[in-house]
């Protein structure tokens, strides 16, 4: 048998969602992506499979261990901005490598904004 749904009026409350969540999903996602289309495009053809897997998988691996809402390890809030500061500084120096810098740059600039407001907020 299943529990009976939380009442409006139990005190349980879904977490509210807002465009600034939203937004550091997205940069987040875009920097594994920049890190899988580094990996299969700056490597000859052995050596693009294994950073075009690992490089996104390590990424991945650090943000859930360390950054993300249900990390498996508790740390202190400014550990987690350095381990999604590096995931960010990572994809934007691939950029970089790609001959993308001023894209790059872009995208650092705007993931770490982002990443400073969220991380701001979660603070407050």
């Amino acid at each position: 048998m299943s529990a009976p749904a939380p009442s409006p009026g139990s005190g349980a409350t879904a977490p509210r969602i807002t465009a600034l969540d939203v937004l550091r999903l997205l940069t987040e996602i875009a920097a594994f992506a920049i890190l899988l289309v580094w990996g299969f495009l700056a490597w000859p053809f052995p050596w693009n499979i294994l950073f075009g897997l690992l490089a996104p998988a390590l990424a991945v691996l650090s943000w859930a261990l360390f950054v993300s809402p249900r990390a498996v390890f508790a740390v202190h809030p400014f550990v987690r901005a350095l381990v999604e500061l590096l995931v960010f500084v990572s994809a934007t120096m691939a950029l970089w490598d790609l001959g993308l810098g001023w894209v790059g740059l872009g995208f650092g600039v705007v993931a770490v904004t982002i990443g400073l407001l969220h991380g701001r907020r979660s603070l407050a």
